[in-house]
């Protein structure tokens, strides 16, 4: 065991634990992880969505609920999936594409990831 403890990549947990061989597992959130193939974001842009799930660039996310859209006869019904988001900076911070409504910029405070 070259550390005791690392911290957990998916919720920064600092009490992460070699659980056998070179996994990690964290107590909190249940993550399991091997240190050498996680990939550090140089931005240090850490956003989580609604369960408080780190969230990364091309994940998928759900909608939690409904969204109103300015501008569109409807709205964007809760449940509707999401592929290959862009994370960005500001208070809207996931940029997609949605069929059927074009470019989004979605908080992430309403999603999950999928």
């Amino acid at each position: 065991m070259s550390e005791e403890s690392k911290p957990c990549p998916q919720c920064k947990s600092p009490f992460g634990y070699q659980s056998g061989g070179e996994l990690f597992m964290c107590p909190e959130c249940g993550h399991e992880w091997n240190p050498t193939d996680v990939i550090v974001d140089q931005s240090g842009l850490a956003v989580k969505d609604s369960n408080g799930a780190i969230l990364q660039n091309g994940d998928s996310v759900v909608l939690i609920k409904d969204l109103p859209v300015k501008g569109a006869p409807k709205a964007l019904k809760a449940g509707t999936k999401v592929k290959n988001i862009r994370l960005t900076e500001g208070d809207h911070n996931i940029s997609c594409k949605i069929d059927g409504f074009g470019s989004m910029a979605l908080k992430s405070e309403f999603v999950k990831k999928a």
